[in-house]
């Protein structure tokens, strides 16, 4: 049968792409994605980061050979989809179960950096960041045997690594998470040189043929497209909401007693850290300040009203604690 007969028999026949088009296309997908990725983890906004991880690790795994052109992007997003995980030491990225998040995005800035033509200041900072938060996680945790085992895989016999690893070897003996060096190099100071390395990626990169194409099409549609956005993202906001209502984690599935507590805790922290007309500020004692250090062991810097609901302190909030906190790594 004719060309001209299947088209009447079965209607036109469908479009298929070559695949060179295919690999133009999928080109696209990838600019566009780790475009995305890198704004909303500069922007810090955790479920676009996830939803735009998603695709372009299913981009990235599409293809067959990675291009010279590719390879910047594709090691970049690898690397801030570990550096978004890097404090979740039951997330692997390795066939080897030893190697933590950081470990695995040490490898991907070491790929990236034999890309980039030039190194500066900034490439440094970053690589001795990663290298200081690989073995400042597991101390957090309290694993200092493996933060003592990563320290010899990271650290070769050049004298250029020798006095810094020096340094580590000796926190990692002492068992002191919050020792200055690993407080001045801290996980938020590498997300900050990490967000100032992804700017200015994307203000070299951050134009591309989808990102155009989709940039007329909201302006051609004007307010609709607008409209269709923000009712798309009330949308997405009450799913996130109640996602976060529906999610209780195991550790908040305490006591009854322990539920009740954080409830009045609530209440108290919606009034800051205000104290009733006439009383007068009580001071931290030395068991008060031992508790507050083993409830960050345990739970982690940033988790406040967990490390007071476990721990036994005496008129106190989780603003109190953290500024306490403060004040501890101050003196140090």
């Amino acid at each position: 049968m004719s060309e001209a007969g299947r088209e009447e028999e079965g209607g036109s026949v469908p479009f298929v792409p070559s695949a060179l088009a295919e690999a133009v296309a999928a080109d696209w997908v990838l600019e566009f994605s780790c475009c995305c990725l890198c704004r909303h983890f500069v922007e810090e906004c955790g479920a676009e980061f996830r939803r735009w991880r998603d695709v372009a690790q299913a981009v990235s795994n599409g293809f067959s050979k990675v291009t010279t052109h590719q390879k910047k992007m594709v090691y970049l997003c690898q690397l801030l989809i570990r550096i978004a995980d890097g404090k979740r030491l039951e997330c692997q990225f390795e066939n080897d179960t030893r190697i933590s998040p950081l470990e695995s995005a040490l490898s991907f800035w070491t790929l990236l950096e034999r890309e980039e033509s030039k190194l500066n200041t900034l490439h440094e900072e970053i690589r001795r960041l990663i290298q200081i938060q690989v073995v400042a996680v597991y101390m957090e945790k309290g694993y200092y045997k493996e933060a003592a085992e990563v320290l010899e895989r990271l650290f070769t016999d050049s004298e250029s690594h020798k006095p810094l690893r020096m340094k580590l070897a000796a926190i990692v003996k002492s068992k002191d998470p919050y020792v200055p060096l690993l407080q001045s190099f801290s996980y938020n100071l590498l997300l900050s040189k990490v967000k100032t390395y992804v700017e200015l990626f994307l203000k070299e990169n951050g134009t591309n043929f989808l990102l155009q194409a989709a940039t007329k099409q909201v302006e051609s549609k004007g307010g609709e497209v607008r409209v269709l956005q923000n009712k798309t993202l009330n949308v997405e906001e009450k799913e996130n909401n109640l996602d976060a209502k529906q999610r209780p984690s195991s550790k908040e599935r305490c006591r009854t007693s322990n539920v009740q507590r954080l409830k009045v805790l609530k209440n108290v922290e919606e009034h800051g850290d205000d104290l009733p007309c006439g009383r007068r500020r009580q001071p931290w004692t030395y068991e008060e300040d031992k508790k507050l250090k083993s409830g960050v062991r345990e739970f982690g810097v940033g988790n406040w009203t967990k490390i007071l609901i476990h721990g036994d302190f005496n008129n106190r909030t989780s603003v109190m604690l953290k500024d306490r906190w403060r004040t501890l790594c101050k003196i140090k």
